[in-house]
Formats: structure tokens, sequence, C-alpha cells
């Protein structure tokens, strides 16, 4: 998915963490997500918990909008032109609908509930994502992972990977990436993460294992659910700090609550995100961006019908450093 804002915000971050130890109970931070049109008069609307300027990654996660229920019938639904990506991974992961993706790799594929597509960015990658004709609700989330310093100019790359529900303590996970419950995906990353949706009956708690070098992130979706001591609402996302080895989710709705479960090493690069770029500092971006406008650096997406997207102006100063966290 393009970061379609006219103006994005420029980011710079990869600065330690705050170094104190944390409880075994995490104490956890919400992130309040902010919407953001992706475009057109009857534009469907995203919401985005990061990037924020509380909060740039977690472990080399560096975006997560979500989206839907959306009503494809009112909203026009998704239709994403050509767009460029470097620096990073971009993650897709649907609830309801499907999704068409072209890339200039000549990857043509489809993203549908339970199945993960991962497409590598690299040195540089176009591709488009329209919602199918068929699509009545499309509703999901739109990830990406930064890329580090060793493997931000690898080869483009696409992977298709469908995850075997796992029932644990009566929820149903589905690990997309990295390794949960004994399960393990396949999918090839460039540093340690971890990716699951986890489904919890009403009323009902899960422990999980998990690596306590990670810090992680917990997205929820529907139902009010308790991450440690911490009630987190649909559209928030719930932020634990490495140093714990136990993760409890608890769900206190009367339904089934829906969460993704998001972490990895605590990414201490500095990376400058602009637009749908990670880089290394302004003058990459410049580059990047001259490139996708001029150049053939990020190939052409063959079968869709419409122009690529323009980029975005810059800022008229140097895009300026943020902390990963503050």
């Amino acid at each position: 998915m393009s970061n379609t804002e006219t103006k994005p915000t420029e980011l710079r971050c990869g600065t330690p963490a705050n170094g104190d130890r944390p409880s075994a109970v995490p104490h956890v931070e919400i992130l309040t997500a902010r919407d953001v049109p992706l475009g057109g008069p009857r534009a469907m609307t995203v919401r985005r918990t990061l990037p924020q300027r509380s909060r740039s990654l977690i472990g080399a996660w560096c975006f997560a909008d979500h989206y839907g229920p959306d009503d494809v019938g009112r909203t026009g639904g998704m239709d994403v032109a050509p767009h460029p990506h470097t620096g990073l991974q971009t993650v897709s992961w649907l609830f309801s609908g499907e999704i068409e993706h072209r890339d200039s790799l000549g990857s043509h594929a489809f993203v549908r509930p339970g199945e993960l597509n991962l497409m590598t960015g690299g040195h540089g990658i176009a591709h488009s994502e329209v919602s199918t004709p068929g699509t009545t609700v499309l509703h999901g989330v739109q990830l990406w992972v930064a890329l580090p310093d060793a493997h931000r100019n690898t080869e483009r790359d696409f992977q298709h990977h469908v995850p075997e529900p796992l029932r644990v303590d009566g929820a149903v996970l589905r690990v997309f990436l990295g390794s949960l419950a004994g399960a393990v995906s396949p999918v090839r990353t460039f540093t340690p993460l971890l990716g699951a949706e986890i489904l919890l009956p009403a009323h009902s708690s899960l422990t999980l294992a998990v690596d306590p070098g990670f810090e992680h992130g917990l997205l929820v979706d529907r139902g009010d659910v308790r991450l440690a001591d911490t009630l987190l609402r649909p559209a928030q996302l719930g932020y634990a700090p490495p140093g714990t080895d136990m993760l409890t989710l608890t769900n206190e709705s009367d339904d089934a609550a829906r969460t993704i479960l998001l972490g990895g090493v605590p990414f201490e690069e500095e990376i400058v995100m602009w637009w749908n770029f990670v880089c290394r500092s302004h003058q990459e971006v410049v580059q990047a961006r001259e490139e996708w406008m001029t150049g053939d650096r990020f190939g052409s997406v063959n079968g869709y019908d419409g122009d690529p997207l323009p980029a975005p102006e810059l800022p008229m100063v140097p895009l300026k450093p943020r902390p990963r966290s503050r």
C-alpha cells in the first residue's frame, strides 16, 4: 500500500529506546490511530498507528495501517495506482475481501483473508493494489518492515504463505511471520520478527511465551482486549517493551475479539522515512523521488489500467530527525 498523503511526515528513527528495564508485567503504552484518506472523491480511510510522534517503530515494524470493515459500494474500495518502495518489506493481511496485487518483479497475486503476501522492495520496486469486483467489504491491515542497512539494497522479491490455524486454550492463532506457540512461518525476513493474528473467544484469557529480547505491539481490530494490565479498545495499539517472556491477553467483550500481535528486536539503526521510501538520509530520499519520477530504478507494473502515482513535493527544508520513541 502507498502512503498517499500529499504532505507525508518526514521521520528519522533509530535512536536507542529508554534503557530502563521493564518489570515482569510490562507497562503498556497505548498508541491511538489517526485517520488517513487513501485518495479520490470517495476515499477509503485507513487508521494509522505507526509511525507517530510518540513512537516510530516496534522492532523493525515501521508502518501500520488498519482499515475497514469498508463498504466498497459506498467508498469505491481500494484502487492504489503503481507506486514505488525502497528499503522495506510490505506485509498484506486481510480479514475480509480480496485485493489484486501486481508488481514490477512480474508478480500477479491476490491478497485473501488468512493469506500472507510479503513484498521486498530492496533497492526499488513498484506495485499496484486494487480491490476485486467481487469484494463487498474490505477489512485488514497493511504493514511495513524497515530493512537493515546490510540488506536494504537487496533484490526485489515476493512471497506468499498460508499459515495453518493453531488452537491454544480456545484461541485461534495464525502465525504469518516468525514463531509463536510452536508455530513457525517459513517466510524470510531480514531481522527477527513476529506477526500473528489472534482470535480470542468472549471473556477468555491467553498467556503466550514470547522472546524477552523483543518489543511487542498488539493491534486490536475488534473487542476490548486487556494486554497485561492495560485495556485496549478497537483500533488502538498497545506497546510492550522488551524484558518480559510472557504476554497475557484477556478479552473483556461479550463477543470474539481479533488482534494482530507484532514483535521484533529493537531496531537501532537510524532511518529516514518519507512517502514510500525508507532511507538513511535526506539526500537518499531526494534521489529515490527523482528516480521514481524520471528513471527506471523501480521498474514498471504491467496490467494496471491507469497512470502511476506521482511523488509528492518534498518539504522546503531538509528532513528533520525524529527519535524512534519519546
